[in-house]
């Protein structure tokens, strides 16, 4: 893996930035690698140093086309895409014409330049609603969002360029990214996602926080979720990277841990690392909420040797930390 260059899509973003710092970590160059993003949600103070960065967008297919000429990218991981399930339900052709087709753009410019590696930010939201958990690889995709359809378009067109152009690549399928490291945290406008509202109503930054369903089919009424430190995430990409340098074969692995934590296990451990309390209102469920998603992560373990080693505590003080320093 020593002196490949890679390309990190999305690379302005909160999954996406920890990824490229952890490849730095690794000791490898950052002049090696080049991070792409149009910074209509990433941040530029996230992209590393000394990394080169190309600010452009996906959809854009003479952009990508130029990016590749020359560059001589031995590998893509690919985060740039739109990512939340409700504005895909308002405006699914926006995720289509940015996940979709902005994908293939990069697809074309792989198979045309010679790249011939790719890890991919799949998502759990192309099993729908689950019909048992843990979830293994083998659950029917039954997307039941936009977004998810997304995802699951994505990969079926990674299945394709593999047949037919020889383009390897790992979907990697997680579920509930979490926590902060290297300086950065969640930062997303609007926050959708479950422990920055919860942290962000402990600091007094918003009013409080609601439930959305306290009467499903779960040991408290509320979902249950498996949420994984971003650091693990970030590391199971690096792990895939070496999976495909050594010519591993293509597929979709699940990144969890196996165990959920529901809404109330963890707005009430956020209160316990807080030491602050805030207001928790009830709200009717929303369209397309499973009750419960926890994934089996014993594919990925026997692929990549990979294991999330983070806890949830970890998870929500790690974030703690990092919002309450926020200015």
């Amino acid at each position: 893996m020593a002196g490949q260059r890679i390309l990190v899509t999305g690379g302005a973003g909160y999954i996406g930035s920890h990824t490229a710092r952890r490849l730095i970590a690794q000791n490898r160059d950052p002049g090696g690698i080049t991070v792409l993003d149009n910074l209509e949600r990433g941040h530029p103070e996230f992209v590393p140093r000394g990394v080169e960065f190309a600010r452009g967008d996906l959809r854009d297919a003479d952009f990508v086309r130029g990016l590749f000429k020359g560059a001589g990218f031995d590998a893509v991981i690919h985060f740039a895409a739109y990512s939340y399930v409700g504005e895909s339900m308002r405006s699914p052709g926006m995720y289509f014409e940015n996940n979709v087709c902005g994908g293939l753009n990069l697809l074309r410019a792989m198979a045309d330049s010679g790249c011939r590696a790719m890890v991919f930010s799949s998502s759990c939201a192309v099993y729908g609603l689950p019909e048992a958990t843990p979830i293994d690889e083998a659950a029917p995709l039954c997307p039941v969002s936009p977004y998810g359809e997304t995802k699951r378009a994505f990969e079926a067109m990674l299945e394709w360029f593999d047949r037919v152009h020889g383009l390897r690549y790992l979907a990697l399928r997680y579920f509930n990214a979490a926590g902060a490291d290297f300086g950065i945290g969640e930062r997303h406008e609007p926050e959708t996602h479950l422990i920055p509202l919860a942290v962000q109503a402990a600091l007094g930054r918003r009013p409080g926080i609601e439930i959305f369903g306290q009467d499903y089919r779960t040991p408290d009424g509320t979902c249950v979720r498996d949420y994984i430190h971003v650091t693990d995430l970030a590391e199971a990409h690096l792990l895939a990277l070496e999976h495909l340098s050594r010519g591993g074969a293509s597929e979709a692995l699940n990144l969890g841990t196996g165990q959920g934590a529901s809404v109330r296990q963890v707005i009430d451990l956020v209160r316990e690392v807080s030491g602050r309390d805030f207001e928790v209102l009830d709200g009717p469920r929303r369209p397309g909420d499973p009750p419960v998603l926890v994934a089996s992560g014993a594919r990925a373990r026997a692929v990549l040797g990979w294991r999330s080693r983070r806890d949830l505590r970890e998870m929500v003080e790690s974030a703690w930390r990092w919002h309450r320093a926020e200015a």
